[in-house]
């Protein structure tokens, strides 16, 4: 019904956003990764999905259309609802949640609160082929293994830096080379910084 809003930031929080457009607050939940690449900006578009519930119509928001994408093939599986699947794109980006189905991580997926090992199986089954259009959108990213960048990303984010600078940088590195070692990674991304 939405495909966007497009407005100024009146208030913005971790969980929540309120876009003002046309003299209209939108109050529309979003995830971390959502809040770390529109926090900071007056004006923003942010992508819709439209969930009518019994005792509710609610807006949840996303920077990207592949996170919006990803969300709603998440909400697709049995016993994924729209508080998980915001809490798996709140822990992990879509990228590395897209990986992670892609090359049947379910360490990756179990390793997300709330998600345990027959929810993490069925989103692999479920979503395996569904998103192997994922693979051409996020520039190759599907890293088999993603204990290194996840190691990187969190020592970068305790030294400061903001979250989305941090996985461009460390998504470059990667893709040239694929190898890296953890320590090797940190350094780089520092230099790149």
């Amino acid at each position: 019904m939405y495909e966007f809003i497009r407005g100024t930031v009146s208030d913005i929080h971790p969980a929540r956003i309120v876009v003002d457009a046309g003299g209209v607050g939108y109050s529309i939940n979003i995830s971390l990764n959502t809040y770390s690449a529109l926090n900071g900006k007056s004006e923003v578009k942010v992508y819709i999905h439209f969930a009518v519930r019994e005792d509710a119509h609610v807006l949840y928001g996303f920077a990207e259309k592949n996170e919006r994408d990803l969300f709603r093939n998440l909400i697709s599986v049995n016993g994924v609802g729209a508080v998980t699947a915001i809490m798996m794109l709140s822990s992990l980006s879509h990228e590395d949640i897209a990986a992670a189905v892609a090359t049947e991580n379910i360490n990756v997926l179990k390793s997300i609160k709330g998600i345990g090992i027959k929810t993490a199986q069925r989103i692999v089954i479920d979503l395996k082929d569904k998103l192997g259009k994922f693979q051409g959108s996020t520039q190759n990213l599907f890293i088999p293994d993603s204990t290194v960048r996840n190691e990187a990303l969190s020592a970068l984010l305790v030294l400061g830096f903001a979250k989305k600078d941090i996985e461009n940088v460390i998504s470059k590195i990667m893709q040239e080379q694929p190898e890296i070692s953890v320590e090797n990674l940190i350094k780089q991304a520092l230099k790149r910084m």
